[in-house]
């Protein structure tokens, strides 16, 4: 109830500030037309300016470079309608390059990590089921524009048997100082096992508005996100024995070429990661910055409602005691949700020669958790009450710095948690050198101390195994890191960590799985190398990652060495190079190690000792093409196994992609 009356309450705001925005920018537009003398006018703009709107004149539209991309931290970024080799690694499901993932044999599903992720910095536990995240966007995946003309960008490409990938984006600015952007991201794909449908939606509109003398700036997003996938808990024992036997005999055994006829565990389960988000920022300059002035001090203010939702439904228990015993005798019907509404003010100082200072604080009401009390009774009779709720406000402060001089840049940024049920804090320092945009260097270090996920500290299930409450440790990480990049050449990426309290899901002996929380210290050595060559109009691009875990290497598991190198043909053709074609072959692999399990009741991955997975080249096949916006890409993925059986695991028991052919496009109109 009370996230409704926020909700209506935010929404009102926002309704006005968009009336007062059009009527302050129909003030402008008589005001403008007040003015006298193109002169003046011509007089007042900057050297940007004149020199866009001349090619503008002489070409009759904007330059690419003025339909602008401003991040969460307002970093601002063009659009890009070139076609590379990154191009070709970001043309996927997740939209941006997955070499740190191992996907799951459908598109959709979830990825097992050959790097473990680092979430963002965050004080407050974040909500479970992770391996549902990797397509949910969060408030920092999220982007703000500003266009001269209107924009769409369309994105397509093929899934596996029945169903498509469309990510749809339009944006515009209906005055130079108002941005509006809506899009949609779906996908539904049948995939190529029994149970394995995925169908999932991503909504998201943006606004953004800046008042005539640049005091006032506002900015707001909504969206809304439906992720489900059907769930099979992978092939049973019997379908492991088909899956290594297709190839081996001939006769009976051939049916199960066609991964449908293969025995999985169950049938009758999805599970479902829903999100609705509201954000909104909005400052005001109390002393604005000029050129004529070496100090801008401005307040402002960010809200952030959220709200996150999961579901496991089943039809029926699941079979052969998978799962464990239940509750219920007739259908599963777990749910688990959290209201996270969030409030931060800040002050903004800036000085020419002082640098960017930014001091914060932040309030967050959190209410996670179930709508029933579970009660437990052990084996001696004696009975304990789980609670079903997690709730509570906390209080915050920090600060951000930054500075820039003659390449040289300092940074550093903290929050702490100073009142409330839980304590977590984080830092961040560094240093950083650009010579001439062609060889940077950066050192960075950081700490942090956060509460373990929801999920670890309170779980219910209908499935008897599946609840627990648990007071665990924060978990402390401390990262030093050194990067130097030397452009056209290569890129050097190194860091060391050290983790305490690493908290995990593991599996007991009898094969339940619960939280666990390592009691010494991991040691995590990270070294990555970038490198793009080019000769005539042949190129080589290599990508390499070595790591190694010291203290916790049976419950930390990643592989030693990742690489992924791709040698490719361009060049252009026709009439005025009217097309740019790409052609090559992209090489992966990863050293075997005991990857981590996939658990469908918590939608996480779990350590097991067991099974490795790996140590298994994989080919894919590219050809892609450009025609003025257009980016088309074919490639015949896992090539290899088009030849030999394909009897390899993205996580135990589930399979990884067969070989497959598929295309798709990326089109940009500029209207």
């Amino acid at each position: 109830m009370l996230m409704r009356k926020n909700l209506i309450f935010i929404i009102a705001l926002l309704f006005v500030s968009v009336i007062f925005a059009q009527d302050r920018n129909q003030e402008e537009i008589k005001q403008g037309s007040a003015l006298s003398g193109e002169g003046d006018q011509k007089s007042k703009k900057s050297l940007r300016e004149i020199a866009a709107e001349a090619k503008k004149d002489k070409e009759g539209k904007p330059p690419v470079t003025e339909y602008k991309i401003i991040n969460i931290k307002n970093d601002t970024t063009y659009v890009d309608t070139t076609l590379t080799i990154q191009k070709d690694y970001k043309f996927n499901y997740l939209r941006r390059d997955d070499f740190e993932l191992l996907p799951i044999h459908n598109v959709g599903q979830t990825y097992n990590s050959l790097i473990k992720r680092e979430e963002r910095d965050h004080l407050l536990p974040l909500f479970g089921a992770r391996a549902r995240h990797f397509n949910f966007i969060e408030g920092e995946d999220v982007n703000y524009y500003h266009v001269p003309t209107p924009l769409t960008e369309i994105y397509f490409k093929t899934t596996f048997e029945q169903g498509q990938q469309l990510d749809a984006f339009f944006t515009v600015n209906t005055s130079p100082r108002i941005n509006l952007s809506i899009a949609y991201k779906g996908v539904r794909s049948l995939g190529k096992y029994q149970h394995a449908l995925t169908s999932t939606g991503n909504f998201r509109a943006t606004a953004s508005y800046v008042t005539k003398n640049d005091r006032y700036k506002v900015r707001s997003h909504f969206v809304s996100q439906d992720l489900l996938n059907e769930e099979n808990g992978g092939l049973s024992p019997e379908g492991l024995e088909q899956y290594f036997a297709i190839g081996a005999f001939e006769g009976e055994e051939q049916e199960f070429s066609e991964r449908a006829s293969l025995s999985v565990n169950f049938e009758n389960a999805e599970s479902t990661l829903l999100g609705k988000r509201f954000y909104l920022e909005h400052q005001f300059a109390l002393i604005k910055k000029t050129d004529s002035t070496a100090t801008g001090v401005s307040v402002g203010h960010i809200m952030d409602l959220t709200d996150k939702r999961f579901k496991y439904d089943q039809v029926a228990i699941a079979p052969n005691n998978l799962l464990g015993e239940a509750y219920v005798t007739g259908a599963i019907a777990d749910n688990v949700a959290l209201e996270d509404f969030s409030n931060q003010v800040f002050v903004d100082f800036t000085n020419t020669w002082l640098g960017h200072l930014k001091v914060i604080g932040g309030s967050s009401n959190y209410n996670y958790g179930y709508n029933t009390i579970l009660t437990q009774v052990n084996d001696a009779g004696i009975s304990t009450n789980i609670t079903n709720r997690i709730k509570g406000d906390v209080f915050s402060v920090g600060g951000e710095y930054q500075n820039n001089y003659k390449g040289f840049s300092l940074f550093a940024d903290g929050m702490t948690l100073v009142s409330g049920d839980f304590e977590g804090n984080y830092f961040n320092a560094g240093a950083g050198y650009n010579l001439n945009n062609k060889y940077e260097a950066l050192l960075k270090i950081s700490a942090n101390s956060v509460a373990p996920n929801y999920n670890f500290l309170l779980y219910q299930s209908d499935y008897i195994n599946y609840n627990w409450e648990n007071d665990l440790s924060n978990i402390e990480t401390k990262k030093i890191q050194f990067n130097i990049k030397a452009k056209k050449i290569a890129e050097l990426e190194a860091s060391y960590s050290i983790i305490d309290n690493y908290t995990f899901f593991q599996s007991d002996a009898n094969g339940v799985i619960a939280p666990s929380q390592f009691g010494q210290s991991i040691d995590l050595l990270q070294v990555k190398l970038t490198q793009g060559l080019k000769f005539w109009k042949l190129g080589l691009d290599n990508t390499i990652m070595y790591q190694n875990v010291e203290g916790g290497d049976l419950v930390y598991n990643v592989p030693e060495i990742i690489t992924r190198n791709s040698l490719y043909f361009q060049d252009h053709f026709f009439k005025k190079n009217a097309l740019f074609m790409q052609a090559g072959v992209t090489f992966k692999y990863f050293t075997s190690y005991t990857a981590d399990a996939y658990d469908p009741v918590l939608s996480e991955f779990y350590v097991q000792n067991d099974q490795e997975i790996g140590g298994f080249p994989q080919f894919d096949i590219f050809f892609n093409a450009k025609v003025k916006q257009t980016r088309i890409f074919f490639k015949v993925e896992n090539f290899g196994e088009a030849f030999d059986q394909n009897n390899e695991f993205s996580a135990p028991g589930y399979a990884t992609r067969d070989a497959v052919l598929r295309f798709g496009i990326v089109w940009n109109f500029f209207m």
